[in-house]
């Protein structure tokens, strides 16, 4: 069995030690509580600060190792590199999801607005759909109420909640990914050749 880390120490030592320790009364807890949630306070306000305003080295050299989600859609190596890469994690249905809206939002013929919004709707927004999306139970009433009589902006809002998951989750995945890696270095071989 160890010792006693008090072995050499008589207890009633350690009690008079403790009675000659000044106690703080009740008044001075109270404002270093204060003070201590004022100093949180103002380091959080900082630091939201200092992200909300970041140096102009850092945002230059930021955005250039990192482009944004919406330049990966513009640019169609980068596109195609994304889409491969959502395959490997089994989440394209979010990028060809956002793809067909997109293509959707150019169809001009009434009657071709609708078969092409019931299709959307039957492989990406059903419960039992193949290729469902991530979408929460009042986006998917909203756009089953709209099928009625399509909009163009009828699936707004699932592909704008479709693009931020994109956003948040996959692109910054893909971005420290082999695969943008690769792609970063052959568009740079490319470009000195």
């Amino acid at each position: 069995m160890p010792k006693l880390l008090f072995s050499r120490i008589r207890f009633y030592e350690i009690k008079d030690l403790m009675q000659n320790v000044k106690r703080p009364k009740r008044i001075d807890i109270v404002l270093s509580r204060k003070r201590r949630k004022k100093d949180v306070q103002s380091l959080m306000e900082q630091q939201i600060k200092d992200e909300t305003y970041p140096s102009k080295v850092s945002w230059q050299t930021d955005h250039e190792l990192h482009p944004t989600l919406e330049k990966l859609l513009q640019d169609k190596k980068c596109l195609a590199a994304f889409r491969s890469f959502l395959q490997s994690e089994f989440s394209e249905e979010n990028i060809e999801f956002w793809l067909t809206c997109e293509d959707f939002r150019s169809t001009t013929s009434p009657d071709d607005l609708h078969w092409k919004a019931e299709k959307i709707y039957q492989e990406f927004i059903e419960p039992t759909a193949c290729r469902e999306i991530n979408v929460d139970h009042h986006i998917r009433e909203k756009i089953k109420q709209s099928l009625e009589k399509p909009s163009l902006s009828c699936f707004d809002e699932a592909q704008r909640h479709v693009y931020l998951l994109m956003e948040r989750d996959s692109c910054p995945r893909f971005l420290h990914s082999d695969a943008y890696t690769s792609l970063k270095h052959k568009s740079r071989t490319l470009w000195y050749i």
